[in-house]
């Protein structure tokens, strides 16, 4: 069974305090970002997704873990040599200015891809097509749904299931059907749609901090 490192408590805790309600998700925080750290350190990567405010949400998580969060992620000194070698021209100014990332894709963000499928296909099934054709087994998705009952977010479960997909579930209090599914499911203490979106944001924010301090710190 994985722990939460010490130095990583202190993400939690300000979060806790910020937070007061979220003391109820405490455990359901940590064991999510658990499932997050075992995917990363085996090279697996975060599929997310989500309708509305929580599509926007995916992106917000994609964009802070494929760059800085706050802490500076130089690429190594072996990759930043190869840029060199390979251009002496634009290699030196790449080597300063990429940063390492975290792999995490929005399955929200394919425009082409998704309302192709929508069109042809079916526009429940939008998600897990992508959760098909991307996911691998040993990847984590993370389904966002303030209802937890978003019929495109279920049939990407029922994909993810399928693959060996590590389900982790950013829900409300009812928690939904996506709650039953899902290997962790934070549910937050509201039932009204804005207010639970309100406690996402600073759920998923502690997540990429603690990321970023485990894997760049």
């Amino acid at each position: 069974m994985r722990h939460l490192e010490k130095k990583l408590g202190k993400h939690i805790d300000l979060l806790i305090q910020r937070y007061p309600v979220l003391e109820l998700c405490r455990q359901d925080i940590i064991d999510g970002y658990l499932v997050m750290e075992e995917a990363y350190e085996n090279n697996h990567k975060l599929l997310i997704a989500g309708n509305g405010g929580s599509a926007a949400d995916s992106e917000h998580i994609a964009g802070e873990l494929m760059k800085r969060f706050k802490t500076p992620r130089k690429v190594s000194a072996e990759f930043a040599k190869k840029l060199c070698e390979v251009d002496s021209e634009r290699g030196p100014s790449l080597a300063e200015n990429l940063e390492c990332g975290l792999m995490a894709i929005p399955l929200v963000a394919h425009e082409a891809l998704t309302t192709a499928y929508i069109n042809d296909v079916d526009g429940l099934g939008v998600f897990a097509q992508q959760l098909f054709g991307y996911g691998r087994e040993g990847d984590v998705f993370l389904g966002i749904s303030t209802s937890g009952n978003s019929k495109n977010i279920i049939s990407a479960t029922v994909v993810a299931r399928a693959l060996g997909i590590k389900i982790v579930g950013l829900t409300g209090a009812k928690g939904g059907e996506l709650a039953s599914v899902s290997d962790v499911v934070v549910k937050v203490p509201e039932t009204e749609t804005y207010m639970i979106q309100e406690l996402h944001l600073p759920v998923y924010h502690c997540w990429c901090l603690m990321l970023e301090e485990h894997f760049f710190g």
